[in-house]
C-alpha cells in the first residue's frame, strides 16, 4: 500500500482487527516499509540532542519495535543496549536487521523470559539484547542510564501513564534520563488536525464493537498531561527544542525532546562513561 515492499490494504485491515500484540506480529516483516517506522530525521535529531549528555553506559529502547531506536542507543551507549517490546514478531525482525558481533552478550534482566542476546559488531561496541515484555510491567531492576522511546505512546491510555512512568523511573539508575521526541499538536482545522481526529474516531468505533481492543490513539498523548505525570513519578523534566524541524508561526518549536531525569546523583561505583 505504501510501497511495493509494504503491506497491502488487506494486510493492514487484518492487523487492525487483531490485538496490538498479534497485529504487530503480522506487520513486523513489512513494518520498516510503512510510515509507522520513526523517520531517520527524528532519530538523528534525538541522537544529536542527547550526545552532549553522554556517553551513557546502558540504554533501553522502550517499545523498540524493529530496532530503529536501538541504532541510536548503539551510538550513545558503550556497555549494553536492550530493546523491549510486546511483539515477538517485531523483535525477530529487529534482531535480523542488526548484525551480531563477537563481544560478550548482555546480562539477562531479572525476571525476563528467555531474552535473545547478541553483541553488536565492532570492537568496543555495546552488547545488544532483545527482550519480549510489556512496557507496563518492565522485567528489569534499576539497570539503565538512558531510556528512549519513539512513536509508541499512542498505545497507552491516559490512565496508564502513571504506572508506565513509574516503571520507567524504577529501571533507571539515579541521575538516569528518559528521553523521547514529541511534536507540537496540529493547528485546529488544519488537514493534520482532521486526519488525526478521524483516525482516533475510527479506532474508538472499532474498539467499541470489537475485542480485543487495538489501542492506538494519536491525540491522547498531550504534553501538559505528560509533564504532570512525569513529575508525579519522581522525574525532573526539561524540554529541548529540536531545531532541525523549525518553528511554527507563533515561534514555538515544531518538535521537542522531553528529557525526564530521575533524581539523585549517579552511584560513583557505576561507570557512566563520562570523560
Amino acid at each position: 500500500m505504501f510501497s511495493p515492499q509494504g503491506p497491502t490494504l488487506r494486510e493492514l485491515t487484518v492487523q487492525a482487527l487483531s490485538s496490538v500484540e498479534h497485529g504487530y506480529d503480522l506487520l513486523a516483516p513489512k513494518f520498516d516499509h510503512t510510515p509507522f517506522r520513526t523517520p531517520d530525521a527524528i532519530l538523528d535529531a534525538v541522537r544529536r540532542a542527547l550526545e552532549p549528555s553522554g556517553p551513557f553506559a546502558a540504554g533501553l529502547d522502550l517499545c523498540c519495535g524493529t530496532g530503529a531506536g536501538m541504532e541510536v542507543l548503539r551510538e550513545l551507549c558503550h556497555d549494553r543496549v536492550t530493546g523491549v517490546d510486546i511483539s515477538a514478531g517485531m523483535l525477530t525482525t529487529g534482531r535480523q536487521r542488526l548484525s551480531a558481533g563477537t563481544a560478550p552478550p548482555a546480562p539477562a534482566p531479572s525476571g525476563a523470559a528467555s531474552p535473545s542476546a547478541a553483541p553488536a559488531a565492532g570492537g568496543g561496541s555495546p552488547a545488544v539484547s532483545w527482550v519480549r515484555g510489556d512496557a507496563r510491567a518492565l522485567p528489569f531492576g534499576s539497570a539503565f542510564d538512558l531510556v528512549v522511546s519513539f512513536g509508541a505512546f499512542g498505545h497507552f491510555l491516559p490512565d496508564e501513564l502513571p504506572g508506565l512512568f513509574a516503571g520507567i523511573h524504577s529501571v533507571l539508575r539515579p541521575g538516569g534520563r528518559f528521553a523521547f521526541p514529541i511534536a507540537a499538536p496540529p493547528r485546529i482545522g488544519s488537514p493534520w488536525y482532521w486526519a488525526l481526529l478521524g483516525f482516533d474516531s475510527v479506532m474508538r468505533v472499532r474498539n467499541a464493537v470489537l475485542r480485543p481492543a487495538f489501542v492506538m490513539y494519536y491525540r491522547e498523548f498531550r504534553l501538559g498531561d505528560v509533564r504532570r505525570e512525569l513529575a508525579r513519578a519522581g522525574f525532573r523534566t526539561e524540554l529541548r527544542a529540536l531545531p532541525e524541524f523549525g518553528r511554527r508561526k507563533d515561534g514555538s518549536p515544531r518538535a521537542r525532546m522531553v528529557v525526564a531525569t530521575r533524581s539523585g546523583a549517579p552511584d560513583p561505583r557505576t561507570p557512566t562513561g563520562r570523560a
